[in-house]
């Protein structure tokens, strides 16, 4: 639970505040900007402006249920469950098939999860933290028949929501280790793999030897820890410092990637990334790439 007395000095007085347990995962400055920035001195977020109306407020506590250390809290106890409910999010007005899932884990250092809507099962996109509101809001959405593994760093939760929605846990072989040996589908080499007509995986070992990309319709890419938007979301980014198995071996993974077509980048951490199209998205892969 975040406390007051830790309060980062940096808040601006009023009801939300960050604490010092912040470990900059960046969510609530995604989910709700006009309330939370970071300090880049600190690495780490704090509240810039108070909410000034319903929907400021709304948006800030969605951030605070999303927050995986609980370190944003607030002076007066606010209701809190109309945003609990708001998650999974809906990308966009225009896209309601990809959901952002919020209700990050700190056992994937808050990394963002995502949920699939389909007509011939839904895909959760590695795990979020496991609450019972969230889960039961995925029930009222389809479900879940298949549970996407993106690399080893980020499956938090996927014990229970297997266990909740009887899922299939996919996952590289090169990533298994004793708490995923039970999943249910094993990916072997790196040759592209697809789980359905709509759904192909993409294997990309660099920030680990079995980390892997899921394309949704040739538009979405789930991008795990391989490449990211950066702060402004206009360029892509991938992190050197954070390539545990072989930097030179994503910098190949990244133009392996190229070869298939999407325009959005969904990625674990990071920022979101949308290209004009599916050839631009190929062009600002190639150019990481030879930057690498």
């Amino acid at each position: 639970m975040s406390r007051f007395r830790d309060r980062l000095p940096e808040n601006v007085d009023g009801d939300f505040y960050v604490d010092h347990s912040c470990i900059d995962c960046d969510l609530c400055r995604q989910l709700a900007p006009g309330t939370f920035t970071r300090s880049d001195d600190k690495s780490q977020s704090y509240v810039h402006a108070q909410p000034v109306d319903h929907a400021g407020q709304h948006r800030a506590l969605m951030a605070l249920v999303t927050c995986p250390t609980s370190s944003i809290g607030t002076t007066h106890k606010l209701d809190s469950k109309d945003a609990a409910r708001a998650l999974p999010e809906p990308l966009s007005p225009t896209i309601d098939d990809v959901m952002f899932c919020g209700w990050a884990s700190p056992n994937s250092y808050g990394a963002a999860a995502w949920l699939i809507r389909r007509s011939d099962g839904n895909v959760l996109v590695d795990s979020p933290r496991f609450a019972s509101t969230l889960a039961d809001r995925i029930a009222e959405l389809g479900g879940v028949r298949w549970m996407f593994l993106s690399h080893r760093d980020d499956v938090a939760d996927h014990r229970q929501f297997a266990r909740r929605f009887g899922c299939e846990r996919v996952l590289h072989r090169d990533d298994i280790t004793r708490d995923t040996r039970e999943v249910e589908r094993i990916l072997e080499g790196d040759a592209p793999i697809d789980l359905a007509p709509d759904l192909r995986i993409v294997p990309v070992p660099g920030h680990s030897r079995g980390s892997c990309v899921l394309i949704y319709r040739d538009q979405f890419a789930f991008t795990g820890d391989h490449v990211w938007g950066d702060e402004d979301e206009r360029v892509l980014e991938a992190g050197r410092d954070v390539s545990w198995y072989s930097w030179p071996e994503q910098q190949r993974s990244m133009v392996r990637l190229a070869d298939h077509s999407f325009t959005w980048v969904l990625p674990g951490h990071g920022r979101r990334f949308h290209a004009a199209s599916p050839e631009a998205m190929r062009s600002e892969l190639l150019r990481l790439a030879a930057a690498m």
